[in-house]
Order: structure tokens, then sequence, then C-alpha cells
């Protein structure tokens, strides 16, 4: 029998359909909390890398290309940086919320800035090791660190490798060593030259970059500062203490997505090439490639970083770098380790297990 002939009847039956369906939408709202509350509350979030975008940039870019960030709740912008000393000043003036750095430009702005109100602090370490190398010509017949006594090397001012020199000159009792400074792009330039005897610079971007003005790599010796005995921290992940205190969700939110994208990355690095010419269209896609994988392989998934655990620092092998530091760069006071870094916002062994396998 309809129930159109009788309005009473018509009426329950709608109120009891309403609930019937009202009842599993609630269910089904109650079980995704996240994203309902997600709804309108995106934290915006200004991140600066170290450096322009070439293949290491790819393992910040990855999360972003493939919605880690967006996911955890985040609206990030990734900007390219010229230099770790220029992104750690932009986090600490509140320009930027967080950076990627090089943890020595960190403890040397720690320690000459002692009042600074904003002093950033590392969250994630992700260069276990420096990439910070000495390279020579074999020509030249520089073949280890004992020939470098009494000859001119070159780099830029704010170089890392130039500013912690002293630390593997007293590591390999090296003296006599004069400088001369330029800018960037000069610097292989002038090797090839010959205006200079060797250079600093990070390994897997100096090596190819001297590739790229005709010279090969079997002709280029390279120096690793981690392999004579300088066992610093390159870069790290910092964030401002403003966004410490006011939002640390946001800052476990950004480190989560993170390992999510860059463990993709170091999985199939040649593929995540492509988030970095979505930002740079003018790179060499090929030349990328190779510094990408260089980077993983020497200061990301090093021996150091395996035995130590990826993202984490070792106290004592810190604190060394502290002393060191304060020593090589003559900081107006000495660097307190305990000040520059923070294992608060590390997740769990199982998300920081990000390393691909070794290779056979």
């Amino acid at each position: 029998m309809p129930c159109s002939r009788f309005p009473l009847f018509r009426s329950a039956f709608r109120r009891r359909t309403a609930v019937q369906l009202a009842v599993p939408l609630l269910a089904a709202l109650l079980a995704f909390p996240t994203l309902v509350g997600a709804q309108g509350r995106t934290t915006p979030l200004k991140f600066q890398l170290d450096w322009r975008f070439e293949g290491p940039a790819a393992l910040f870019l990855a999360s972003q290309a493939q919605g880690h960030y967006k996911a955890a709740g985040l609206d990030v912008t990734l900007d390219a940086g010229n230099g770790s000393g220029g992104t750690v000043t932009r986090v600490a003036s509140g320009v930027y919320d967080m950076g990627f750095a090089d943890m020595a430009a960190l403890m040397e702005f720690h320690a000459n800035n002692p009042d600074a109100p904003n002093k950033p602090v590392a969250v994630l370490m992700v260069y276990n090791n420096t990439p910070a190398a000495v390279l020579a010509l074999k020509k030249s017949g520089i073949k280890t660190p004992a020939d470098l006594n009494g000859k001119k090397l070159g780099a830029p001012g704010f170089d890392a490798g130039r500013k912690a020199f002293p630390i593997f000159a007293k590591a390999n009792k090296i003296s006599g060593v004069t400088w001369t400074s330029m800018d960037p792009p000069l610097r292989e330039t002038m090797l090839v030259r010959g205006d200079i005897d060797a250079i600093t610079g990070f390994s897997f971007t100096s090596l190819l970059n001297l590739e790229a003005r005709g010279v090969k790599v079997e002709d280029v010796v390279v120096m690793p500062f981690p392999a004579f005995g300088v066992k610093l921290y390159g870069n790290a992940i910092i964030a401002s203490p403003k966004l410490i205190k006011e939002n640390p969700a946001a800052v476990k939110a950004f480190i989560s997505a993170f390992l999510q994208g860059a463990k993709s990355v170091m999985a199939n690095p040649d593929a995540a090439i492509e988030y970095v010419k979505a930002r740079d269209g003018i790179i060499n896609v090929d030349l990328e490639k190779r510094r990408l994988r260089l980077a993983i392989d020497a200061v990301v998934a090093s021996p150091d970083a395996r035995a130590e655990g990826f993202g984490v620092v070792v106290p004592g092998r810190l604190a060394l770098m502290a002393s060191q530091v304060s020593d090589a760069f003559a900081t107006k006071t000495r660097v307190d380790p305990n000040a520059v870094w923070t294992d608060a916002f590390l997740p769990t062994k199982a998300e920081l297990n990000i390393l691909p396998p070794l290779k056979k």
C-alpha cells in the first residue's frame, strides 16, 4: 500500500530513513577525524634549501610533488638558497620557518651571536658526513694531504670546506697554505686554468663542475674530509625556536612527510630528478642524476650513517665537532652542542629506516 495515502505514516517513514542515513554517515566522519579536522587548518610553512635546485634538492621536492606535506596538513613553500650561512640567517630572522643548512654554519651563528633572540636549532641530520673535500688535478703532482703543504688553495670565503680547512690541516699536519677567494662559478675554472693548486668544495658539486669544464674524472684527485680524519656532520634540517614553541606539531609533521619522500628518492634517484627539473627546467638531467647518486652514497647513506642511524647524532661526536668549529672558526664564544641540536622531534627508528640497501 503506497505510504502517500497516509500522511502520518509517510512522515514517520521519512524521519526513520533520515536517521538510518545519518548514523552511518556520522560513523564514517568519526572514523576519519584527521580528514575532517584538517579542513581549513592547513599550516603555511616556508622552507629554504642550502643551494640551488640541483640533484640533492630532490630529497625535499619529492614530498611536495608526492603530496606528503599536504597530507600532513602543511602548505610548504620550498625556495632555493645561496649558501648555508644565508639559510641560517634567514631562519633566524623569521623570514623562513625551517631550512636545510650545514651544521658548522649553524654552530658558527650560535657562537657568534650569543644574544640573538631566535637562534635556529637542528632537528634532523640528513648529511651524516660533511660533503667538504679538497680537489686537485693529478697533473699538479698533488696526491695526498701532505702534498698541500705550501700550496695555493682557492674557494669562496663562505665555502664550508675552506672554513673548516684548519680542522683538516691539523688532522693531516698541513701548513703554509695560502688562499685565493673568488665567486663560486669561478672556483673550478681557476683550478683548470692553473691559477690555484687545489680547491675546497662539496665533493659531488666540484667534481662534476670540473667535468663540465672538460676535465676527466680520472684526472681529478678528491680528498673527502671524512676519509682523512675529519668526521664533521654535514647538513641538517633546522627550525626556528618560534616555530618549535608555537607549533611543534608542524615540525614533527614536516619531518615525517620529508622522510616519506626522501625514502622514495633513495630507492629510485634517477626518477626523482624530474622533481628538480620541474623547478628548474634548464638543468642537465644526466648530470643531476649523477650528482644525486654521489650525494646519497657519500653523505646520506654513508658508512657512518648506516652505523649510527639516519637522522640522529652521536653526542660525543657532536661535542667534538662543536669544539673543533669553535677553534677553527675563531668564534666569539664556544659552541654549546646542546644548544644547536634537539632530538625532541625525531620519529621512531622504524620511520627513520629509509636508507637504501647496500649495493652488492
